[in-house]
């Protein structure tokens, strides 16, 4: 793949080179009678050289697995597959045989033809460990001859894409060169594939949304199918088994999801809000130019190093200085120990969003205010604030949907207790955590306990969803507004 990209980037650039030299040349040498600048004639070459080449490229990687994943399926016998258990698992056991084969052929252990004609037993299995590949089950006839159909057709797939793409991308370069004259209106072109381009990149970026979106819903359809939909969003009890006896009830995991954001919410936003009303309106230029970029280091470190400051520091301080003493718990990892680092974490959040709110408050109506007497206080409390609340409570919202959707903070600092409590100081966890510990490890992603992380996040999403949205209403209503 880096070499065709490398070819295809080569291609490119000298498309650009000869449709610039064949428009100059075409134009006898006069710059100035060329209908654009030389420059547009290369881009036309260039962009006519890569884009349907890597647009035919990037189809073909998406649809190739698709396809070879389903053709090879069909090659494996129902009652074999009834006794797997399930097709997606038996596809992934064939494709991580196929992989060490290949491996084993790169380091020589057998040569590829060798790797077409190989048989179940000690024989394949010595080969492939010589090479350093090691299977962890016994290798089934029909596993391995669909192992070897994968890896013929993944190889035909690939000389075949190859071929493809650079068939496309020479006859674009031997089109786009023919067709460079002088009275070609190359910028106009050029400007329309561009547009074309911006135009594909910001209908990718819907289609992903879309995708997640889908593929969250086609497997929470599965979990709804064996877990009752009355048990999942009323139960109050978590207790996964993975031994058909689970109870996976999300009030819990709501539970703590909401606590922890709450307190980290009570943390940032006084904190954040006062930092920005000092930055805003009482800092001179020169405070302003050092205290804005300090507050938003916070935002630079890594969610990690936040859970490791957590589970070291303050964990430890409240359980001995707080909980203890007051007969409150005994655990260092608890609802108020991940609340105060997230609220940490959030401050630059709610300050640099707040601070840029109050300095889009028209100067305006601090004049007025002034001119009426008003002290510098009473216009902020009674002027700059309230014209600048709607902007607030969306960077407040904004805040509390990064809260819900952090996962190291809490896992580090509050622990994986799924617990109904009011009690502060006692471990909880919270919905992303789980969804977490449900994917990882070897799961069976045909039981409702692996399944449950979709529902998890499909609620999550919509719940971070409906925040955003609601955030960017009370922001646009307030542009609309001030601009």
């Amino acid at each position: 793949m880096l070499w065709i990209l490398i070819t295809l980037l080569a291609l490119g650039a000298l498309g650009f080179v000869l449709g610039r030299q064949r428009a100059v040349a075409s134009a006898g040498g006069d710059t100035r009678v060329l209908h654009s600048l030389p420059v547009y004639y290369g881009t036309n070459v260039t962009l006519l050289t890569l884009v349907p080449a890597l647009l035919v490229l990037g189809v073909w990687l998406m649809a190739q697995p698709i396809v070879i994943d389903r053709m090879v399926s069909a090659q494996l016998p129902d009652s074999y597959v009834a006794e797997a258990a399930s097709r997606d698992l038996l596809m992934t056991e064939i494709r991580r045989l196929a992989d060490g084969i290949d491996t084993a052929v790169e380091r020589g252990a057998f040569n590829g033809l060798d790797a077409l004609n190989l048989s179940v037993g000690d024989d394949i299995r010595r080969q492939l460990a010589d090479a350093g590949v090691a299977l962890g089950a016994d290798v089934s006839p029909e596993v391995l001859q669909a192992a070897q159909s994968f890896r013929e057709m993944s190889g035909a797939g690939r000389t075949w894409m190859t071929v493809a793409v650079f068939a496309l991308a020479l006859a674009g370069l031997a089109y786009a060169y023919l067709r460079t004259t002088k009275d070609l209106r190359a910028r106009n072109r050029v400007e329309h594939m561009i547009l074309g381009v911006l135009m594909l990149a910001s209908t990718l970026a819907i289609l992903t949304t879309v995708g997640i979106v889908l593929s969250m819903l086609w497997d929470t359809r599965n979990f709804f199918q064996l877990y009752p939909w009355q048990d999942f969003f009323f139960g109050l009890e978590w207790r996964p088994s993975f031994e058909g006896n689970s109870e996976l009830g999300l009030i819990p995991l709501l539970w703590g999801t909401l606590y922890i954001s709450l307190i980290a919410l009570l943390v940032a936003v006084p904190i954040g809000l006062f930092a920005a009303i000092f930055m805003a309106e009482y800092a001179t230029r020169r405070v302003r130019s050092v205290a804005k970029p300090l507050i938003e280091v916070l935002a630079g470190i890594p969610t990690i190093v936040y859970g490791l400051f957590a589970l070291i520091t303050v964990g430890p301080m409240l359980r001995d200085y707080f909980a203890a003493p007051l007969g409150l718990g005994n655990s260092s990892s608890s609802v108020m120990t991940a609340g105060i680092v997230m609220g940490i974490m959030l401050i630059p959040f709610v300050s640099s969003l707040s601070d840029d709110i109050i300095n889009a408050v028209p100067q305006s109506l601090r004049d007025g205010s002034y001119g009426l007497g008003a002290t510098q206080s009473e216009t902020v409390k009674q002027v700059v604030l309230p014209a600048a609340l709607p902007g607030i409570v969306g960077a407040v919202l904004l805040a509390a949907s990064r809260a819900i959707g952090e996962t190291m903070i809490v896992v580090l600092g509050a622990g994986a207790a799924a617990r109904l409590d009011l009690n502060p100081f006692e471990a909880m966890t919270t919905v992303t955590v789980k969804i977490v510990g449900q994917l990882t490890g070897d799961t069976d992603f045909s039981s409702p306990e692996a399944l449950v992380a979709f529902a998890l996040g499909l609620t999550l999403f919509v719940i971070t969803l409906g925040l955003n949205i609601f955030a960017l209403y009370i922001v646009r209503k307030y542009r609309e507004q001030y601009e």
